[in-house]
């Protein structure tokens, strides 16, 4: 079911939370910075973890190779590098989205595509977002155009989980969070015709999943795209942000509904919604999140790729 924003506790002020409290007093200060300050910086700390995060390289490099084979190796290595600055900057990008004014957030972005919305009006749907590096903060801006329910994954620290629920809800109209977990609660959500932020496309274990290609590549694929919009009567429309290159901002575009769909085969359907998330991947690999493990399960036979 949906749940309230966890209000502040005393017990936060204790010594076990005293480490937490100075980092994010830094976070906050650092991020009063200029903008392009700030893009500087994350590419410097993305740059810093591409140096000693081997397991994250390594990760990142195998999902390259595998997904871009016609690419040369100097090729891969600097798409590499260039999505460690782009996921470095989205670190930034959170703490722009929980503690900036609103009025600075939301004059860095311009949106496209709003008649897709509109053409929604009144239906529950699924906004089929994606795991790019502005994720948060794209999902801030979408929260203040439109009254949107986030699937949220509670944190394991009570601090961090109020801190986190507080900063993304601040952007919101009239929208909740709803457990990822809670299938039924996001299916009276859509029943009552809400809508739903929805990113199907990352590797959730074989349970509820199908291998349907991406990037030529079985992946394990939440079929939960075509239950829920079946099950909750609800559409499918794409959202998708892109920060512009020379510190110009973002792009918040809306694609059109899906049409036919869900089908009566989920292979199709899983397929259909990879293909979908792969064209957009293709438009900007960089700002990609390349460091989930997105081939981890493996069909049965299969050997393992990280």
């Amino acid at each position: 079911m949906a749940f309230e924003t966890p209000r502040f506790r005393w017990q936060f002020l204790g010594p076990r939370f005293w480490g937490l409290w100075l980092l994010l007093a830094v976070a906050w200060i650092v991020i009063q910075l200029p903008y392009k300050w700030l893009l500087m910086f994350g590419r410097g700390l993305g740059r810093l973890v591409m140096r000693f995060g081997k397991r994250r390289a390594h990760i990142a490099r195998t999902n390259l190779r595998l997904c871009f084979p016609e690419m040369s190796e100097a090729e891969r290595q600097a798409l590499m590098k260039a999505n460690f600055e782009a996921m470095g900057i989205g670190v930034f990008e959170v703490a722009i989205s929980w503690w900036w004014p609103k009025w600075r957030v939301y004059r860095l972005f311009s949106v496209e595509g709003l008649e897709h919305m509109e053409a929604i009006k009144g239906e529950g749907a699924l906004i089929l977002c994606m795991h790019f590096s502005t994720l948060d903060i794209g999902a801030g801006y979408l929260g203040s155009l439109f009254s949107i329910d986030a699937m949220y994954r509670k944190h394991k620290n009570p601090l961090f989980d109020w801190i986190q629920q507080r900063g993304r809800k601040r952007h919101s109209l009239t929208g909740d969070t709803i457990e990822r977990k809670d299938v039924k609660g996001v299916i009276r959500a859509l029943r009552k015709k809400h809508h739903v932020w929805y990113a199907p496309d990352q590797d959730y274990g074989p349970k509820q999943s199908v291998f349907a290609p991406f990037f030529d590549v079985p992946a394990a694929t939440v079929t939960g795209t075509s239950r829920l919009a079946r099950i909750g009567r609800a559409r499918v429309i794409p959202c998708i942000q892109t920060r512009l290159s020379n510190g110009r901002g973002y792009v918040l575009k809306f694609s059109p509904a899906l049409e036919n769909f869900p089908t009566d085969d989920e292979v199709a359907d899983a397929t259909r919604i990879n293909q979908l998330i792969e064209k957009e991947v293709r438009l900007q690999p960089e700002q990609y999140m390349w460091l989930h493990r997105r081939f981890k399960t493996r069909p049965p036979g299969v050997a393992r790729r990280y």
